[in-house]
């Protein structure tokens, strides 16, 4: 690029996404020549830094949008996302890509609506299936984060589903209703008597449990089994942290 040359000040939350050279202290600006045409959005996109994850624009301490087109000269701030950050304009619901199974599971065992896609169906398809139901589009992928299709997105920062789970709950705060979502099928989980269940149920069980849950939508039967304790130490972690009811 020849043309305007700007001065940007990244905040250091976003520098994992830009080149080292681009790395400065928070306070040092680094230059970046510009081609005179180009909206800050895409400016932006160029570093790496998906527009998903960019938050207030500052240019010259005015804010701006992501439409403005830079001048020669200009310093511009780019600031994280706000934590809560609230979208506007339907429910929070998420879907996420193949690479988020756990996180997926985890989010669902809170009773957050979270579908996932158990096959690699493709971006296009992932962005347009964000589109039409209105949902946050969660990866770890920087390219797919950028398509214009997606009706929202996040970044997940990390690969240690502990961490993506407590950086999904801080940046979005859901409202937690635990042990009411399907974990396979993100459905509604309902309470079943053992004689409705008794056929899906192996005869240890029938005599070990009294307390059963059956998901309305795949039918799968769920029970304080041997990994009871674990999945409630994941709720009662998420519920000191983030509120909402334990049991």
């Amino acid at each position: 690029m020849n043309g305007p040359e700007i001065h940007l000040l990244i905040a250091p939350e976003l520098h994992l996404f830009i080149p080292a050279e681009h790395r400065h202290h928070p306070q040092t600006p680094t230059s970046l020549l510009t081609d005179g045409t180009s909206t800050l959005g895409h400016t932006i996109e160029s570093l790496g830094i998906p527009l998903t994850e960019a938050g207030r624009l500052l240019v010259d301490g005015e804010e701006v949008t992501v439409a403005h087109i830079p001048r020669a000269g200009e310093t511009v701030g780019i600031h994280p996302v706000q934590r809560p950050q609230h979208i506007p304009g339907a429910p929070l619901r998420f879907l996420l890509d193949v690479h988020l199974g756990t996180l997926a599971r985890r989010l669902r065992l809170l009773g957050v609506d979270a579908a996932y896609e158990s096959e690699d169906i493709g971006d296009p398809a992932l962005a347009a299936l964000s589109a039409r139901e209105r949902r946050v589009l969660l990866s770890r992928d920087r390219g797919l984060l950028r398509r214009r299709e997606i009706w929202a997105g996040a970044y997940v920062y990390s690969d240690r589903p502990d961490d993506q789970l407590r950086d999904v709950l801080g940046r979005f705060a859901p409202p937690l209703t635990p042990w009411t979502r399907c974990t396979a099928c993100n459905g509604p989980l309902r309470e079943a008597g053992k004689d409705a269940v008794r056929a899906q149920l192996r005869q240890g069980t029938q005599r070990t449990y009294d307390v059963f849950a059956q998901c309305a939508e795949c039918e799968r039967v769920y029970w304080r089994g041997a990994h009871h304790a674990r999945l409630e130490a994941i709720v009662a972690e998420a519920v000191r942290e983030f509120g909402g009811t334990a049991a």
